[in-house]
């Protein structure tokens, strides 16, 4: 990626994340970046692709970043999984003061045929997944995917509210819940 490009999309992605995908156009981007909005469509071809970009962007640096922390969390499932929601409340509190930025992208983009929406959506299967993963080692006294889909939901409710700021850290709250839910398996 070019200079012009690099700077372009870190300027698309901070706009993105506190203006909102359809409040930010190609020419406040470009301005913002200090490139010419040919340079925009010659790097990415459309608004379209940029939002993509910044999604795929976003997606892969937190895939990473849970891999990172997970590989530094003990063996126990239990742990495992209350790394993930420590992993979010970090982030967030890092890098995302208004919400997740999918949930965020998703509520102006719900149309299945956009580019950007397997991005988002996939970003949810794979946390699905995940959750799924870190508890298949429990006892199976509940079915593995049912608990993983409570455990989605603590953790998406999680950065719904903590987006929202309806009250303290509502992470921290659904890892307590989650540890509760996990602790009654073991």
């Amino acid at each position: 990626m070019t200079p012009g490009a690099r700077r372009a999309l870190t300027a698309a992605s901070r706009l993105f994340y506190e203006r909102g995908i359809h409040a930010v156009g190609v020419e406040l981007i470009a301005a913002e970046a200090g490139v010419t909005k040919k340079t925009l469509y010659d790097r990415f071809g459309s608004k379209e692709q940029i939002v993509v970009e910044y999604l795929a962007d976003r997606d892969d640096r937190w895939r990473a970043y849970v891999t990172e922390e997970l590989a530094r969390a003990a063996p126990n499932p239990v742990d495992r999984v209350l790394t993930v929601f420590d992993a979010s409340r970090a982030w967030m509190t890092e890098t995302s003061p208004k919400g997740c930025s999918m949930v965020n992208a998703h509520a102006e983009i719900s149309d299945p045929s956009h580019p950007a929406h397997a991005i988002i959506t996939g970003q949810k299967h794979w946390m699905l997944a995940l959750f799924s993963d870190l508890v298949s080692d429990l006892p199976p006294d509940r079915p593995a995917a049912d608990l993983a889909r409570i455990l989605m939901l603590l953790h998406e409710g999680a950065l719904v509210a903590h987006g929202l700021r309806i009250f303290p850290d509502p992470i921290g709250r659904a890892r307590d819940e989650a540890r509760a839910l996990l602790e009654t398996r073991v």
